[in-house]
């Protein structure tokens, strides 16, 4: 019961500041290899970038659309096969409802879930450095 309850104050402290969003940071590939061990950084760029999608969040459909960028873009690099394995992690571990440091939407407050984001706050991902 206890759990429960703090379970909702942290829910409830989170929704009172889910104005707030924390300036971009990536982690490179999160808990994936940022490249081969010939190339160490050799998707780091693709990976970034999908940071960069995470972190601003908003609904499913642009989750699946960043997920999918992402594969694309290693694919690109003659990698297809890390692109699928890379596309079903971020599938399974990017959720919004895991409290990860990588998870959609991870630049709002935790249980922020899958939302659109209002004008006001896609003017401050867009001024966001």
């Amino acid at each position: 019961m206890k759990i429960i309850i703090v379970l909702l104050l942290l829910i409830f402290v989170n929704a009172a500041h889910s104005e707030s969003l924390s300036p971009f940071k990536s982690d490179g590939c999160s808990v994936f290899p940022d490249g081969t061990f010939e190339k160490n950084d050799l998707w780091l760029a693709c990976c970034i970038a999908h940071d960069k999608a995470y972190w601003k969040g908003g609904t499913y459909r642009e989750k699946k659309a960043a997920d999918r960028e992402l594969e694309k873009c290693v694919e690109s690099l003659g990698r297809p096969f890390i692109a699928q394995l890379m596309r079903v992690g971020v599938s399974i571990g990017g959720s919004p409802y895991l409290p990860t440091g990588f998870r959609w939407g991870y630049g709002w407050p935790y249980a922020r879930g899958y939302k659109a984001l209002t004008d006001e706050e896609n003017k401050r991902v867009a001024d966001s450095p």
